[in-house]
This record gives C-alpha cells, sequence and structure tokens, in this order.
C-alpha cells in the first residue's frame, strides 16, 4: 500500500471507531463472556464459579422442561411459517391487481404489523377470551355451538397463538409485493398465447419467479419463531400457562436467567438455541438449490 493508501485507512478507521468500539463493547465482548458463562454457575452477585458441562448435562439430562419448552417452540415453527408464508403470498397475489383503490387495501392489510406486539397482544387476548372473547361470541351467535377455550385450554393455546401470528404478516406481504413487481410482464404473456389460465399462470410463472423472495421470507421467519418471546410473556404473564403449553424456549430462557438469575444456565440455553437456529437455517439453504430460481442462471 502506497503511503497515500494507508493515510486513507487510517482516517476511515479513525471516522468509524465509535462505531467498532460500540460493536466491540456491547456485541463481541458479550457474546465471547456468553461462551464463558455458559460453563459457569453465575448468578450476577457472586463471580461466576467454573461447572464445566454441567449446565450442558442438566439440559438434555435433567430438565424436562428444556424438551417442553423446545416442543412447543418446534410445533409453532412447523405451522406458523408455512401457513404466514402462504397467506402472505397470496394476499400479495391479490393485492398486487391493478385496479382502483389498490394502495388503500394494502394499508389495511399492512396496519396490524405495525401495531405494537403487547398492543395487539392485549388485544388478542381479548378476542380469545372462551367465555366474553369476540371469536367464541361470534361463533356462539351466528352458528350456534360454543368455541374452544383458546389460550385457556392446554390443547388450543399454541393453534390460537399460530391463529394470532397471521396477524403481523403485512411486513412479508410487502416484500412480496416487491417481487411480485420483479416478474417480467412478457412471461404472462408468453403463458396466456400458450392458453395458459390464471392457475397455471400463477403455478408455472408467479411461484417459480418469487422463490428467492419465499426462501429470504422463509428464513426470516425461521428465525423470529425460534425466538418468539413477546407474545407468549404477555398472554401469560410470563408463566406459560396453561400447563407449560405456552412455555417457549424464549421465555424460559427469560424466566430462567431473569427470574432465577441462573445466568450461566441461561447462556447454556441461548448458546443451544443458536445451534438449532444455525442449523435448520443452514439446511434451508441447502435445500434451496433444489427450488429456488434465479433470473440469469
Amino acid at each position: 500500500m502506497t503511503g497515500r493508501e494507508w493515510r486513507d485507512l487510517r482516517n476511515g478507521l479513525l471516522f468509524i471507531s465509535p462505531w467498532l468500539l460500540g460493536f466491540a463493547a456491547f456485541s463481541v465482548y458479550p457474546l465471547v463472556m456468553s461462551i464463558y458463562y455458559s460453563f459457569t454457575e453465575y448468578n450476577v452477585i457472586q463471580p461466576p464459579a467454573w461447572v464445566g458441562l454441567d449446565n450442558y448435562r442438566e439440559l438434555f439430562f435433567e430438565d424436562p422442561l428444556f424438551w417442553k419448552s423446545l416442543y412447543n417452540t418446534c410445533y409453532f415453527t412447523l405451522f406458523a411459517v408455512p401457513l404466514s408464508l402462504a397467506a402472505s403470498l397470496g394476499i400479495a397475489v391479490l393485492l398486487n391487481i391493478k385496479i382502483r383503490g389498490i394502495a388503500v387495501f394494502r394499508t389495511i392489510f399492512f396496519l396490524p404489523s405495525i401495531v405494537p406486539i403487547v398492543a395487539s397482544s392485549v388485544l388478542w387476548l381479548w378476542v380469545l377470551n372462551p367465555d366474553h372473547g369476540l371469536l367464541n361470541s361470534a361463533l356462539r351467535e351466528f352458528l350456534g355451538f360454543d368455541g374452544p377455550g383458546w389460550v385457556a385450554d392446554p390443547a388450543w393455546s399454541k393453534p390460537s397463538l399460530i391463529l394470532m401470528s397471521l396477524w403481523g404478516i403485512g411486513g412479508a406481504i410487502v416484500i412480496f409485493l416487491a417481487g411480485l413487481a420483479d416478474v417480467p410482464d412478457t412471461l404472462y404473456e408468453v403463458a396466456e398465447l400458450d392458453g395458459a389460465g390464471p392457475w397455471r399462470k400463477f403455478w408455472h410463472v408467479t411461484l417459480p419467479m418469487v422463490t428467492p423472495t419465499i426462501l429470504f421470507t422463509r428464513v426470516m421467519g425461521l428465525i423470529a419463531s425460534f425466538q418468539f418471546f413477546t407474545q407468549a410473556y404477555v398472554m401469560t404473564h410470563g408463566r406459560g400457562t396453561p400447563a407449560d403449553s405456552l412455555m417457549f424456549y424464549a421465555l424460559y430462557l427469560y424466566r430462567e436467567s431473569f427470574y432465577y438469575l441462573r445466568m450461566g444456565y441461561a447462556s447454556s440455553m441461548a448458546w443451544m438455541m443458536f445451534v438449532v437456529i444455525l442449523v435448520s437455517t443452514i439446511a434451508v439453504l441447502i435445500s434451496s438449490r433444489r427450488w429456488v430460481y434465479y433470473q440469469g442462471e
């Protein structure tokens, strides 16, 4: 490097040094220390005591709630992510139709996604109330039968939150609208010349062309669902009731760390979740080679 290039590098590093210091202090250092704490018994008040792999042994062999929370999280992910993808893509296709006033409908579908999560959770608690909730009242009034217990019933609690997750798909709808805008109109024209109807055009033109967008939303939805926390915390007051059916992994981690101050144990839980998310994301990316189509390839 020439002297000028060294000076440019030095000046550039000086300009971004506040960000580098913040990144090192608030990202790198906590990350490294969480690895260390996962091998210790640490309660914030006393110095950490090295326990080796005891935290991980307890996770796998002595803590049934760990497996219960992992099951709840995987159950939610398995159903919520595909349903959200299908719903957001279907609505985006409908909102992509060029008719007068379509911007109003786009705004209506996007509005729920900007409602604060705490507010929407309280709202859905009222909607899903088994006795006086809006949904069961409507079922009783128009269909003549009582609805399930929803969040108060262990058998319906997780499906209730899966249903609730469809409330906030406005962001994914906007992403799919951007992907649909990138599909060349010439492909639809050629399909129409070949006699393709609306369904065949969707299946053979629209769907393959938006597979990169599907991949992105799938990965982001996968990561978000594994970290599902706020709704379960608000709706169960942090207890994961009934019968631990809503004790999601992130909620259990929060309880172990900030309720019981088991920071070492919570750190080991955090790293286990990191491994689960990493493996799941890599599996999706590897499988994408078979079903994602990129223009120009």
